[in-house]
């Protein structure tokens, strides 16, 4: 029982760095990181990856997280006792800004609405729970871009399309580029209009124990009751809300 659960340590401390670190390593990086012998570690590392723990980049000798894990944290994400505590905040958030509430995730290319709470107004937008919403022209995705490294970042770029929803989506990377390091300096992403025609949002980041973006806090709403200046003015209190399911429990 000795050598399995040291055997899971040993595991587990390779899956704490791949996550823990911004960038793809390898095995070799993580034999430095976690103090094991390397053909250990380089054995460790294909198990993992062949179950889909771990998957290699596209240089093919460095690792990011695999499905399988990322599926783990959004598994985790849905226990009871975390979104009892996820839906008293968004409930109290909406309540005090009379508009939509929503907790997303990056998945993929794209955005995950994880929890959401619907403002009482008769007047709203529909994106349920589980919508998958574009990174470059939403509040919650340009916030999230916002935060990966530049070379990351323009490779994921150079992968997606940037479509146009609406007129005023920014389909120039370099535009984007300049918008993301105004959201980047500032900690909140906004979507004027970007994605759906007639709606504004405004995004503060959910932070994990290393401070890095996890997940967003969002709140959208139609232009007619909430103009950017608004919905700029509830950011401090978006703030609040969101240190409150942040890992590090710090106000940005």
């Amino acid at each position: 029982m000795r050598d399995k659960g040291y055997t899971f340590l040993r595991v587990y401390s390779i899956i704490e760095s791949v996550v823990d670190s911004d960038w793809p390593v390898s095995s070799a990086d993580l034999s430095e990181r976690v103090g094991l012998p390397k053909p250990t570690a380089h054995r460790l590392c294909q198990l993992l990856e062949s179950e889909l723990f771990l998957v290699r980049e596209v240089d093919g000798k460095r690792y990011i997280p695999g499905p399988r894990l990322k599926s783990l944290a959004l598994d985790i994400l849905g226990t009871q006792t975390f979104a009892l505590e996820r839906r008293a905040v968004l409930e109290r958030l909406s309540k005090e800004v009379g508009e939509t509430c929503n907790f997303t995730v990056p998945e993929g290319t794209h955005m995950l609405y994880v929890d959401r709470v619907e403002t009482d107004w008769p007047l709203r937008i529909a994106l349920p729970v589980g919508s998958q919403v574009p990174l470059h022209c939403t509040a919650s995705g340009k916030l999230y871009l916002s935060s990966i490294p530049v070379r990351e970042r323009r490779r994921l770029l150079s992968n997606i399309e940037l479509d146009g929803y609406t007129d005023n989506t920014i389909t120039d990377a370099r535009k984007l580029e300049a918008d993301l390091k105004k959201i980047r300096s500032d900690r909140m992403g906004v979507d004027d209009e970007e994605f759906c025609d007639g709606m504004v949002a405004v995004s503060v980041p959910v932070n994990d124990s290393q401070g890095r973006i996890c997940a967003t806090l969002a709140v959208h709403g139609p232009k007619q009751r909430m103009d950017l200046d608004k919905a700029k003015s509830i950011v401090p209190v978006m703030r609040r809300a969101a240190a409150e399911l942040s890992a590090d429990r710090k106000v940005p």
